[in-house]
């Protein structure tokens, strides 16, 4: 389910595509127009060659900020752990989360004591963001 997701925000909105790939289109039209202005020798050359490279301009800076909306979107859901304890030692495991595994199920034995182990916590486990401090010298 999670790859569904991440899936579907790194789509390309299909409205968008199809307005790039037309401006992309009509920029090149209007630089093929230019050139063959530009062999007749007309004075509206500039006029083509202006829109042209706005056009390329403006579809190659839509395609750009479209690739880079969609990698900030992108959501990625940190590992889910579940804690085994053992009730009598206090002997403590934390492995990833397996189809399942909840809370007071009981797993098997112990390593120390060969007590029963049980499961005491699922949880999500996040990571810290360490800020960087800003030194003026």
């Amino acid at each position: 389910m999670r790859k569904a997701a991440e899936v579907s925000t790194r789509r390309f909105s299909s409205i968008i595509l199809i307005v790039i790939i037309v401006v992309l289109a009509l920029s090149l039209a209007a630089l093929y127009q230019a050139y063959e202005l530009f062999v007749l020798n007309d004075p509206n050359m500039g006029y083509y060659l202006l829109i042209g490279i706005i056009g390329l301009a403006l579809s190659t800076y839509m395609l750009f900020q479209t690739r880079r909306q969609i990698r900030k979107f992108t959501l990625k859901s940190p590992p889910i752990v579940t804690t085994i304890i053992c009730p009598e030692c206090n002997f403590k495991n934390i492995r990833n989360f397996e189809r399942g595994d909840y809370i007071l199920k009981e797993l098997g034995q112990c390593t120390k004591c060969k007590g029963k182990m049980m499961i005491s916590a699922i949880y999500r486990e996040v990571k810290e963001k360490v800020k960087e401090e800003k030194v003026f010298t």
